[in-house]
């Protein structure tokens, strides 16, 4: 008499290997497959660093020129101005809407640039390269005189291609513009007469 119950079947030696076989190499599979899923939940290198400060060599910059970095996913702009377009910024005052950067000061101008070029260095601006109407990105027109959406008297700025604000070369807005306020200045600091910290300045 067979000691096998009825309605039980014997599987076959070979068979229970090959199963035992497939299910770990199915769970095998799996894990790898887990892997890249679980890690798509921890935050990228650049998601790391989008909050850190930024170092930024300024040594080639000339004066009149302009160069743009990335910090917490804006444009942030470093213009060396001219002794000319320095020259020029109290003479705009009586057009500004805030021309001594009084409003918000908290959120838009750290209190060592809360000065007629809103800087740290007379010739270096840094600034948030957003416009503080409905964020569009403003472009250069440091050329002055007259020109396609620009008063005759025009002496440098920004113009906001979206809805006409404009702004002079301290980022400081003109009267009567869409823009509330003034480009944003984002906390910096010189760690050496040719290198900037964007993010990061004494007072933080």
């Amino acid at each position: 008499m067979s000691d096998t119950s009825a309605g039980t079947q014997r599987i076959d030696p070979s068979k229970r290997t090959w199963l035992i076989a497939s299910g770990c190499a199915g769970a095998v599979g799996a894990g790898f497959t887990a892997v890249p899923f679980i890690s798509s939940f921890q935050p990228s290198e650049k998601a790391k660093a989008a909050g850190m400060p930024v170092e930024v060599d300024i040594s080639s910059l000339r004066p009149g020129e302009k160069m743009t970095v990335e910090w917490r996913g804006k444009p942030v702009w470093i213009i060396k101005r001219t002794p000319e377009q320095l020259a020029e910024l109290p003479k705009l005052d009586g057009q500004l809407a805030d021309p001594k950067s009084e409003r918000h000061p908290d959120e838009f101008t750290p209190e060592y640039a809360r000065n007629e070029g809103r800087s740290i260095k007379p010739e270096v601006l840094v600034v948030v390269g957003i416009c503080t109407h409905l964020g569009c990105s403003p472009t250069d027109k440091f050329q002055p005189g007259p020109q396609p959406s620009l008063p005759a008297d025009w002496q440098g700025g920004f113009l906001c291609p979206c809805h006409g604000s404009t702004f002079d070369m301290a980022g400081r807005v003109f009267k009567n513009k869409p823009a509330p306020d003034n480009l944003p200045v984002p906390p910096h600091m010189y760690v050496s007469d040719t290198r900037l910290r964007i993010g990061e300045d004494k007072q933080a």
